[in-house]
């Protein structure tokens, strides 16, 4: 899903001290933007957890990515159509997670998107044509997709099947990120990978306030969520496309057509964790405004904000009504 949330922050942050203070971090990881922010007591100390969390996002890059010939991910794609792949025991608890989600969401959530998504090249700006995501389409099935939990392997039976966990690793890394915060002893954090982030308490006795981007406008902000202790995701259109014969071709793609999902901009996801959040968002923006709402009214503890493709802001009954900058975006 690898997508841009900006943070708004009501108060300047200090300059960083010897001691007690904010400390912050930024680097290129996961193909994303990987920031960590956290309060710390002790700068030393604190600045040996922050590299513990980036050092965390790239082994889960390592292990994770399909863009990588020596990923176990890789390898599993690689191996389509021929043979089980043992893998990691955290790799395999993924992929199974990932296909609940895919049977909580009716496929709309579904890791074998990847079949078809490969066809796609956002940098160059090319689509596949009609016969090609016709030859590729049976590929993506979540239902196909093997796994052997006495021999911990993948087995992905049909040639040409390709996994992705891009819609779910990234909140999976940030989770782990706030693990390793936490057993430092760090109480207030902001951890995010892309479109993913999680807090870890407060914003030292305030919240943090989260700004949902505006999916039309470069640097503006739709709406501002006040937000501690709590994970936040957002899928959108904005951030990988191109725009051929006035259509906007993005990376979220239908799993039933292969093609860009167009009923929607952008979903933002509110839950206790970010490889929830982060699932659901992508799931959420595939199922468009009506269905994801109904959903995530079943769902304990999940909130949204939906911004359909006409750029109306839906909510979930359970948020309050935020803050908003601005007037709401314009129609494609």
């Amino acid at each position: 899903m690898p997508l841009r949330l900006f943070l708004l922050m009501l108060c300047l942050l200090p300059g960083l001290r010897a001691q007690a203070g904010w400390l912050a971090d930024e680097q290129a990881i996961m193909g994303t933007r990987v920031a960590v922010s956290l309060w710390a007591e002790n700068e030393t100390a604190a600045r040996g957890c922050i590299g513990r969390v980036m050092d965390e996002m790239r082994r889960t890059d390592a292990l994770m990515s399909p863009f990588r010939d020596d990923s176990e991910l890789a390898r599993i794609n690689a191996a389509a159509g021929r043979a089980p792949v043992a893998v990691d025991a955290e790799l395999f608890g993924l992929i199974r997670r990932a296909l609940r989600f895919s049977a909580l969401t009716g496929g709309a959530f579904d890791i074998t998107f990847a079949s078809v998504g490969y066809l796609y090249d956002f940098r160059k700006a090319r689509h596949p044509d009609a016969a090609s995501l016709a030859a590729h389409l049976p590929a993506v099935d979540w239902h196909k997709v093997r796994l052997d939990a006495r021999t911990r392997s993948v087995f992905l039976p049909q040639k040409g099947m390709r996994i992705d966990l891009g819609g779910i690793a990234k909140g999976h890394a940030v989770d782990r990120g706030i693990a390793i915060l936490r057993d430092c002893g760090i109480r207030s954090a902001l951890v995010t990978a892309g479109g993913d982030s999680r807090i870890l308490g407060d914003h030292h006795g305030r919240p943090w306030m989260m700004g949902v981007k505006n999916p039309r406008q470069r640097d503006g902000i739709a709406v501002v969520l006040p937000l501690s202790d709590t994970a936040i995701s957002t899928s959108g259109d904005y951030e990988r496309f191109f725009i051929e014969g006035g259509k906007r071709y993005h990376h979220i793609l239908s799993p039933r057509t292969g093609r860009p999902v167009r009923h929607t901009m952008s979903v933002t996801v509110l839950g206790p964790d970010a490889t929830t959040t982060d699932g659901l968002s992508t799931s959420f923006f595939v199922l468009g405004p009506e269905r994801a709402l109904a959903l995530c009214e079943s769902l304990p503890g999940i909130e949204t904000v939906i911004i359909d493709a006409q750029g109306q802001i839906h909510y979930s009954s359970g948020l309050m009504p935020p803050q908003r900058p601005g007037a709401r975006p314009p129609p494609p």
